[in-house]
């Protein structure tokens, strides 16, 4: 139970990792292009924590990379909105911030994980993830309160993106069990914060916050949306035609 938890919580950071790493060389500027590069790359690093560890503890013989790129679509249990395609700069960044507010309140908690490994991982990507929040944080800012264009492009990403939202934090069943032995986080209980967080910075941007609306649910249960597919095609394709190719 302990692995599957712990692989659940490297889906997150393997997918939009996967994400963001479309943007190298497409960024709208170098030093932008520079920081989504960047910031995929120390979500891989956190998952590869992970899977290392999850790997360990279920002991069958398997490794990080098959974790990462062997299993089918429903055996993926990463929320919907990290698999969203990235769409434009504005799309993009009210993907991150969204997960940013709750990945550095999740953070917290699971430093507090009576499981030493986890909390280490944790402890480590807490600071990663600060500057990922603040660099999202500022281009909200920055787009929300900035041209008419750039205010009205933000406001539809902000729109299209908030139904994936509360799936973040809404707690599966292993999730609660997980937290109930203090191994884990029960994420139901950040649900305040993070929104209060998402609203904080969307009046600050001149945003409205979306009207209550149906709210997507399924990808910590394998349910996913069509995009993540096409994802793993790209992400598995080396791994398919070649199993256990070495660099």
């Amino acid at each position: 139970m302990l692995a599957e938890y712990i692989i659940a919580l490297g889906d997150n950071g393997l997918i939009l990792g996967q994400r963001l790493g479309e943007w190298c060389g497409h960024g709208p500027a170098l030093e932008t292009d520079m920081a989504l590069t960047n910031i995929s790359l120390d979500l891989f690093g956190m998952t590869r924590g992970y899977f290392q560890y999850a790997a360990k503890i279920e002991d069958k013989g398997r490794t990080e990379d098959d974790i990462a790129f062997l299993r089918n679509e429903r055996q993926y249990k990463n929320v919907q909105l990290v698999e969203q395609p990235n769409g434009n700069f504005a799309d993009t960044i009210a993907r991150q911030f969204f997960f940013d507010a709750f990945h550095y309140l999740f953070l917290e908690q699971l430093a507090k994980s009576t499981d030493s490994q986890l909390s280490a991982i944790a402890i480590k990507s807490i600071k990663e993830v600060k500057y990922h929040l603040r660099f999202s944080s500022q281009w909200m800012l920055r787009l929300g309160d900035g041209t008419e264009e750039s205010h009205d492009k933000m406001q539809e990403s902000v729109n299209d993106l908030w139904m994936f939202t509360e799936e973040l934090v809404t707690s599966t069943d292993l999730e609660k069990a997980m937290a109930t032995e203090g191994l884990g986080v029960d994420v139901s209980e950040l649900k305040m914060a993070y929104y209060e967080k998402l609203e904080t910075i969307l009046q600050e941007a001149t945003l409205e916050i979306p009207k209550k609306q149906w709210m997507q649910q399924g990808g910590k249960t394998g349910i996913h949306t069509e995009y993540l597919g096409h994802l793993l095609t790209d992400m598995q394709h080396l791994q398919r035609v070649h199993p256990g190719a070495k660099w």
